[in-house]
């Protein structure tokens, strides 16, 4: 067994050598006051800082940008306004149409206070009420045009149906003016920096456009806001629902502790010294310059996850030997020496795992990744040092020292293989005829999520902002925005570069036309805007909308005048640059897929020395470039994480058997995680990338512990099914007792309003339970095949490779 002889644990602090132990044992456990005091002043002033962590998040830092696609829009992004982060505001007339003097008056005040809001791009906000919004059109003194809001407008009847004839010439309905006629539109594009090079601060923008809403709503018209920046802070705004939530699966947690021990002291002090994580994270993140934005809003209850599961191994540990009649300093320090370096080698794969999504060139990855490796670097101290230290002051109660003392007696009666309950049952995994099924069903559920697994969308698959409910404010404003207006909020760009002065071209101008016509014919695309189209529309207005004319003709100098009366949203200044826009039903995976497939197989084949058709700008751009860093990323974040694991696990264990045996169960539950993904009809994206890796982090703890007693025993030449006995006692206990506290815990996330977190919470549930079994069930199946015992020596060996 792996407890030490009976004289080692009666013996008192009087008689234990205080010089014995590691180094590290002794530096820490002689100078124990020294140790609290500066983890009280480090949690002090961590805790302050933590007060200074800000909740925000930047669009650019959503985006990958060292992709091409992106890094051309970037490097045109002067010449593409609009065309990057933005909102759109629908204001909408309940009573009828927008040719309303008290609506027009209306939308304008709301305009006027749009246009003053710090971060927006005022010379490409566009609305009725703007002056980039105009018509074009034929009259008896030729092609005209000027503001959609006529001269002299004062609301009267004249007024009004001058306007209507504007909008109807200025090709903007469907786009700023709704098909309906009831509601238009306020383009809002957005900057990344203010007029005083701070960074936009997403949560104050996302409320001042709330109060807006409130406000103007009382005025007799509806407000419905679409954009990055109020996706973001409606989920912000939803932190307060989220911590009810954090706090219920902190409850459980603590709960189902302490039905463990019927100790109120050690489960306080476990859970206080998981929580002490998270304050020196919080309080780290703002003394490095990073805020907490709403992906790595999870981490810190992660942190506290992984916390409370390396906290009650050290606890039940200490609770063990106390019930033996050891002194709770000796008791303290025994179970620092046989599970510091089990923890430590756990974290560190943790850490490892988390800082290969550094690996991700999407910024917010990037920060999340740092966030968790800052948590469990924490751990380390608060929960490895710092735990066993203030137990070695505190110990735990009489009554769960007895409960602990019956239940090691109950153990040494049945000689180390309990014959009823749990232990004997979950036993038997490391016998053939229990061990063989086990495997096979295994390896059957592991092709079968496989297949499954393959169905694994990147990216959005539903309209809207997934991370919401789809009762939610944002996505009703998102269905309000496609029912009426023929131009979504969901915006693909391509770029055609050409030479200084050549973008009118006819050449260019045709193939322009040309893959504007190959792009509409695709499904999920409702309408484009470009030059080319322009033109053909121009050239009909002049012909009495005579439709035969609705062509482009080689006639460079009615090409070169439409084009100097074209909108500038259409080509750059120096004409070296077309923008073709097109308009989306939707932003979900295929469609961008395959546009981008079309655009891509157009430009292969009609590029020229001049001419270059280049990808990709516009909300839809962008998006489509994240999918595919997504998904070149997602195989390679797990090859990385696995790969890390592996090492530090053959570090530990030296052996390859031992090391497959602690993976194997780790890699089924990442494929039924992918499987589960499928049928929740959940895609991946920025938001879920990390979840994969992050369950392997805290999956592997649970076959660290295990496993680490196990090769203790079966080197001292106990079988494979006595030695799981042993790890089942000592640390498989409290591997089934964390399972399930944290499966628990975070499925009540299932019920948060925010579907971001019930999303996170049903995957993270499944990890952590999946993570569990296998450890328990599993792990002891593959033992029986790969960790042999050779009876002439009496002592395992390993076989060699």
């Amino acid at each position: 067994m792996i407890a030490k002889p009976a004289s080692a644990f009666d013996a008192g602090t009087a008689d234990f050598d205080r010089k014995s132990g590691s180094i590290v044992e002794r530096a820490l456990f002689n100078h124990r006051a020294i140790v609290l005091l500066l983890c009280a002043i480090v949690t002090v002033l961590l805790g302050l800082q933590a007060t200074k962590l800000r909740l925000n998040a930047s669009f650019e830092k959503t985006i990958p940008q060292h992709h091409p696609y992106i890094a051309n829009w970037l490097a045109r992004q002067g010449d593409l306004k609009g065309l990057g982060n933005a909102i759109r505001i629908a204001v909408a007339n309940p009573n009828g149409e927008i040719y309303d003097a008290a609506y027009l008056e209306t939308l304008r005040k709301l305009n006027d206070e749009v246009f003053l809001i710090p971060g927006v791009d005022r010379a490409a906000m566009k609305s009725l009420w703007t002056p980039n919004m105009r018509w074009t059109g034929v009259t008896e003194e030729g092609l005209e045009g000027g503001p959609v809001i006529p001269d002299g407008y004062d609301g009267s009847a004249k007024s009004l149906q001058d306007l209507r004839t504007n909008v109807q010439r200025s090709g903007e309905i469907g786009q700023i003016v709704a098909l309906d006629g009831c509601s238009s539109v306020i383009f809002v594009p957005l900057l990344a920096r203010d007029a005083q090079g701070r960074a936009l601060d997403v949560v104050a923008l996302s409320d001042r456009l709330d109060a807006l809403r409130a406000a103007y709503e009382g005025k007799g018209v509806t407000v419905h806001i679409t954009g990055f920046t109020k996706i973001v802070g409606d989920l912000i705004a939803g932190l307060r629902q989220m911590l009810v939530f954090f706090a219920a699966a902190i409850a459980i947690a603590a709960t189902m502790v302490f039905a463990y021990t019927r100790c109120i002291r050690s489960t306080l002090l476990v859970v206080a010294a998981s929580l002490t994580a998270v304050v020196w994270q919080l309080g780290l993140l703002p003394t490095l310059g990073y805020a907490l934005d709403p992906y790595s809003m999870l981490v810190p209850f992660l942190v506290f996850a992984i916390g409370m599961s390396h906290g009650a191994q050290k606890m039940n540990g200490i609770m063990q030997d106390i019930g033996r009649g050891t002194d709770k300093l000796v008791a303290a320090r025994f179970t620092f020496r046989r599970l510091f370096l089990a923890g430590l080698t756990a974290l560190m794969a943790d850490a490892v795992g988390f800082a290969v999504l550094l690996a991700i060139d999407i910024r917010v990855i990037q920060e999340l990744a740092i966030a968790a490796s800052i948590g469990v670097a924490a751990l380390v101290f608060t929960n490895l040092i710092m735990l066993p230290i203030l137990l070695s002051y505190t110990g735990v109660s009489p009554r769960a020292a007895a409960r602990a003392l019956k239940a090691e007696q109950a153990f040494a009666r049945a000689g180390g293989d309990e014959r009823s309950g749990l232990f004997h049952a979950l036993a038997r995994f490391t016998q053939r005829r229990w061990a063989l099924p086990t495997v096979l069903v295994s390896v059957a559920l592991a092709v079968g999520g496989y297949a499954v697994s393959r169905h694994l969308a990147i990216g959005d698959l539903d309209p809207g902002a997934p991370e919401l409910r789809a009762d939610s404010r944002y996505n009703r404003d998102v269905g309000f925005v496609n029912a009426h207006y023929g131009a979504s909020s969901d915006v693909f760009a391509v770029m055609i570069e050409t030479p200084d002065g050549a973008c009118a071209d006819y050449d260019t101008l045709m193939r322009v036309d040309g893959l504007e016509w190959q792009l509409l014919q695709l499904p999920g695309v409702e309408s484009t805007q470009s030059l080319a189209r322009l033109n053909r529309l121009v050239l009909t207005g002049l012909n009495e909308g005579h439709p035969k004319w609705f062509e482009l003709i080689p006639n460079q100098k009615m090409l070169n005048m439409v084009t100097g009366n074209a909108p500038r949203e259409l080509y750059n200044d120096n004409c070296s640059l077309l923008t073709l826009i097109v308009f989306l039903q939707d932003h979900k995976a295929a469609t961008l897929s395959a546009l981008v497939d079309e655009v891509e197989g157009f430009a292969a084949a009609n590029d020229t020395k001049g001419v270059k058709f280049l990808l990709a700008a516009g909300s839809s751009g962008v998006e489509a470039a994240t999918n595919i860093v997504v998904r070149a990323a997602w195989y390679r974040m797990l090859l990385l994480v696995y790969g890390a694991v592996i090492v530090l696990a053959f570090i530990t264990f030296r052996s390859w058997r031992a090391v497959v045996v602690a993976v194997l169960p780790l890699m089924l539950t990442s494929v039924l995680a992918e499987a589960l993904m499928v049928a929740l009809g959940m895609g991946v994206k920025v938001a879920t990338l990390p979840v994969i890796a992050l369950g392997v982090g805290i999956g592997v703890d649970y076959a660290l512990y295990i496993l680490s007693v196990m090769l203790v025993e079966l080197r001292k030449g106990g079988s494979i099914g006595e030695s799981y006995c042993v790890a089942l006692h000592f640390t498989g206990r409290v591997v089934l007792l964390t399972g399930l506290t944290l499966s628990v815990g975070v499925a009540t996330w299932v019920f948060s309003p925010i579907k971001f977190q019930a999303d996170m919470g049903v995957l993270l549930a499944f990890m952590f339970l999946w993570n569990m079994l296998g450890a328990l069930l599993l792990l002891p199946a593959l033992a029986h095949f790969l960790l042999a015992r050779s009876r002439r020596t009496g002592a395992p060996v390993m076989a060699a490779a």
